[in-house]
């Protein structure tokens, strides 16, 4: 297997540029490929909400300000006449003076009359394990972010390398078919010639004929298949789907061998650090909702300014400052209900990591199996195509001595281009088995 492998490494070794255009290709398609584009918005969107829950450590400022305008409503009797009228008379008679004026009884209403209150409000949380779990959520989310990015590029890349696989096989067939069909339409010339003669059959000539129809269809098949390859490529990469691709012999990898002889590691796939992530996310918020009856605290102090008429003066200016307990005493045990069933996600994602982790171990394993069974057909096609081309060499030159019929050259020729097509698909299928165990193993790495 390993010379298989030497063998056809040293068939594409002249191909170096090939592999340059592919991994511009991807760093290309991760750069403009709008999915990811959206991620990517998604990260910053994760990044803004950090700030924002930093943000709450720092003291808030606040302007507000009130102002009242009242016209009847409630009132109080204040009978300060009856209370003070007496005195003042008896005052009166001892003096007689009058320096002691009667006083009418008082009426005082209750809501403000072009009355105002503004004032700064500067606010700090001195204790709140809400703002402490809630800032360490974030940070965690900033990182399920960047593993979910991690992930689609790595999707990614194996679909770009697919597809440009697929639009070099539709090529490389493409080419098989254009020389087959010049094959066949010499031999179609040969038995016209032979028919014009009297040397030939008719016959001969419907055969050739309708292997030239059979071949020009299969070339316009392949011709489709490389115009739709061509347009899922530049879709991946955010191109103009009619864009031009560079065409090129791809070498094989240098670790082929390593990879198909070493134990696949799954451990470090990111969709298990996502998921990593997310137990340690509902740790976080599990261990906030267990802290639910530690009160919270804060403290403000007021600025401000308060009088009727806007009359603004030493009286009318404030300054209060206070503290703001907050203990929950009782909710509905709404409190306890949220512990449990934060407790219940958890095991829910431990037990979806362990199972997430066995199938990736699977299917590490089944690609792995594909690129040694793709690697192994491609040695048997390698054989069949030399036998194959060998055996149209002999019965070509038999036909065109009279030895062999028609029919055993059409048939050698066709043996030769099945051959032919074969290896190329089995080479392309051991790329892109390679391909899908680099993504098995979180080792797509540009």
């Amino acid at each position: 297997m390993f010379l298989i492998i030497y063998f056809v490494g040293l068939v594409y070794s002249d191909s170096l540029s090939a592999q340059e255009y592919l991994r511009k290709s991807i760093e290309e398609g991760l750069a403009g490929n709008l999915v990811m584009k959206q991620k990517n918005i998604s990260l910053q969107q994760s990044l803004l909400a950090l700030k924002e829950a930093r943000s709450w450590y720092y003291p808030s400022a606040g302007f507000s300000g009130d102002y009242t305008w009242a016209e009847g409503g409630r009132t109080i009797a204040f009978p300060i006449g009856d209370l003070l009228n007496p005195v003042y008379s008896t005052l009166n008679q001892l003096t007689g003076t009058q320096n002691f004026p009667q006083v009418q009884n008082a009426e005082i209403q209750l809501m403000p009359r072009d009355f105002y209150d503004a004032r700064i409000r500067i606010a700090y949380p001195l204790l709140n394990t809400d703002l402490h779990y809630n800032y360490k959520i974030k940070k965690q989310e900033i990182k399920l972010a960047e593993y979910e990015i991690e992930t689609y590029k790595q999707e990614l890349t194996r679909e770009i390398e697919t597809a440009y696989y697929n639009y070099c096989l539709a090529v490389d067939a493409s080419k098989i078919f254009e020389s087959a069909l010049g094959l066949v339409r010499r031999n179609l010339q040969v038995n016209k010639s032979l028919v014009e003669n009297g040397k030939g059959l008719p016959a001969s000539v419907l055969r050739a004929e309708s292997e030239v129809e059979v071949i020009t269809s299969r070339l316009r098949e392949t011709e489709n298949q490389q115009k739709n390859a061509r347009s899922l490529f530049n879709f991946l990469l955010n191109r103009q789907l009619t864009d031009s691709i560079i065409y090129e012999s791809l070498p094989f990898p240098d670790d082929l061998a390593r990879a198909v002889a070493d134990t696949p590691v799954t451990e470090h796939r990111s969709e298990l650090n996502q998921l990593g992530t997310a137990i340690t996310i509902r740790q976080s918020v599990l261990s906030m909702n267990q802290r639910y009856a530690i009160p919270k605290v804060n403290t403000f102090i007021d600025l401000g300014s308060q009088a009727f008429n806007w009359q603004f003066d030493n009286k009318s200016r404030y300054l209060l400052a206070g503290f703001q307990v907050s203990v929950p005493i009782f909710e509905g045990l709404r409190n306890r209900v949220k512990i449990s069933a934060t407790k219940l996600e958890l095991d829910n994602l431990a037990i979806r990591m362990e199972n997430t982790g066995q199938q990736f171990k699977v299917a590490a394993g089944v690609a792995q199996n594909n690129l040694s069974t793709a690697i192994a057909n491609l040695g048997s096609s390698e054989k069949q195509y030399q036998s194959a081309r060998a055996y149209f060499s002999l019965v070509e030159k038999g036909y065109t001595q009279g030895i062999n019929s028609l029919i055993e050259f059409m048939d050698a020729r066709n043996q030769l281009t099945a051959s032919e097509i074969q290896v190329k698909l089995n080479r392309y299928k051991v790329l892109s088995a390679y391909s899908d165990l680099k993504r098995q193993t979180s080792s797509s790495t540009l």
